[in-house]
C-alpha cells in the first residue's frame, strides 16, 4: 500500500476511505431469486482490478460475504453492496461494470439507494481521476443517477464530510447509462443503520500494535488493541500489513458488520471504525472505540432509517456534548426521504 509522494521523508499513505454503498432490487417486487452473492469471485476480483485493489482474505455466512482488500472492505449481501478503500484507489470507476454484472448475474433491475461519503482527503492532490476532488466525483456520479444529492457537512477549510446521495423529485423512471432503471419508490423499508467513526492524530502508543515490530500477526494485534471486545459475538477476519497498517472484518450470525482500518505512521496516522450493528443508543459502543484508539479528534456519522431502533440518535447525539476528554465542536442533523443522518466533529482538550 503506498501513493507516490513522500511525507517528512516517509512514504505518504492516504487512510481516509471511499465508501460506495449501493442498494438493489427488481422492479415487479419478486426480489426471491435475486441475490448479489449470485456473482461468481472472478468477476469480483475484475472489478476490483479497476478500483486499484484485490482481495487477501474472504469469510462468509447465510447474510452476508465479506472480503478484506489490500486497501479496506467489500460487502456484499443480498441485495446491498458496500466498497471501502483507501489509498488512491479509483472505487467511482467500478459502477458501471457494477451495474451490468448485477442485472447479468443476480437478477435485479433496479438501484434502490445509493451513497457515496467520504471524509476530506489530507493530500487530495495525489488522488486518481475521478477523486481528485467532490466537485468531480459528483459529477461523475450525476451520469449514473438523474436525482443525485451531494452535500458537504463540516467546516470546509478544515475537517468536514462529503455525502452523495438519491433525493428523487420526479415521478419518471430513469434510465442509468448501462440500462438498468432507477427506482422511484418509497425506497427501503427494513430497519436500517450505520455507525462510522473516522478518527485521526492517533496515541502512537496504540498505533505501535499495528506494526510488525510490535505484533507479529493480525490475530495478536487484534487481541493487544481489544479490537476484539469491541463488538461481541462477531467473527473476525483480520490482517497486518508489512511492515505497519491493519484490516478487519467482523460479520455476525444475523448479517451484521464490523470493519475497522489502520493507518499507524505518525505523520498522518488515521483509523476508521464503521458497524450496522443496530443500538438504541450508541454511546457506549462510541466510548469503547475511542478508548482503544485514543484519537485526537474524530468526525462521527449515524445513518438511520424510519424503522431503525436508531431513529433516536440525533436526539442522543444532540445532547452529548462530549465524550471524556473529547469535546463535541459542532454537530449537523439532516433529514433526507427515507434516512436520519447525525453529523458531530469532536477533539481531544488538553489534560
Amino acid at each position: 500500500m503506498s501513493d507516490s509522494d513522500k511525507e517528512n521523508g516517509v512514504q505518504y499513505f492516504e487512510g481516509v476511505e471511499k465508501l460506495l454503498e449501493v442498494w438493489f432490487k427488481k422492479s415487479d417486487g419478486d426480489n426471491k431469486s435475486c441475490d448479489l452473492r449470485n456473482i461468481p469471485r472472478q468477476k469480483w476480483e475484475g472489478l476490483l482490478k479497476i478500483v486499484r485493489c484485490e482481495i487477501i482474505s474472504f469469510v462468509r455466512n447465510d447474510h452476508v460475504d465479506a472480503y478484506v482488500l489490500s486497501e479496506s472492505s467489500m460487502f456484499v449481501a443480498r441485495r446491498r453492496f458496500i466498497l471501502k478503500t483507501c489509498g488512491n484507489t479509483t472505487p467511482l470507476l467500478c459502477l458501471k461494470p457494477l451495474l451490468l454484472l448485477v442485472e447479468q448475474y443476480a437478477g435485479y433491475d433496479e438501484v434502490e439507494d445509493v451513497f457515496y461519503s467520504r471524509k476530506n482527503f489530507k493530500r487530495p492532490e495525489l488522488q486518481l481521476a475521478p477523486h481528485h476532488s467532490f466537485e468531480e466525483e459528483v459529477a461523475l456520479l450525476d451520469t449514473f443517477f438523474n436525482d443525485g444529492a451531494a452535500y458537504c457537512l463540516g467546516t470546509i477549510n478544515r475537517d468536514c464530510w462529503y455525502l452523495y446521495t438519491l433525493n428523487r423529485i420526479h415521478n419518471n423512471q430513469n434510465k442509468l447509462c448501462c440500462g438498468m432503471p432507477k427506482s422511484i419508490d418509497e425506497g427501503l423499508h427494513e430497519p436500517d443503520q450505520t455507525l462510522e467513526i473516522l478518527m485521526s492524530d492517533l496515541d502512537q502508543r496504540v498505533m505501535n500494535v499495528f506494526t510488525k515490530e510490535f505484533s507479529s500477526t493480525a490475530a495478536e494485534a487484534t487481541q493487544k488493541s481489544g479490537i476484539d471486545k469491541l463488538m461481541p459475538n462477531m467473527v473476525i477476519d483480520d490482517f497486518l500489513f508489512e511492515p505497519c497498517g491493519y484490516s478487519m472484518n467482523g460479520i455476525s450470525k444475523n448479517g451484521c458488520y464490523m470493519t475497522i482500518h489502520i493507518t499507524p505512521e505518525p505523520e498522518f496516522s488515521y483509523v476508521s471504525f464503521e458497524s450496522n450493528v443496530p443500538q438504541s443508543s450508541y454511546k457506549e459502543v462510541i466510548a469503547r472505540v475511542l478508548e482503544t484508539f485514543q484519537p485526537g479528534k474524530f468526525v462521527l456519522t449515524v445513518f438511520a432509517n424510519k424503522t431503525s431502533i436508531a431513529a433516536g440518535t440525533p436526539r442522543e447525539l444532540e445532547n452529548t456534548v462530549s465524550f471524556g476528554p473529547w469535546m463535541r465542536h459542532e454537530i449537523q442533523y439532516c433529514r433526507f426521504k427515507n434516512y436520519d443522518l447525525t453529523y458531530a466533529f469532536y477533539s481531544k482538550f488538553p489534560s
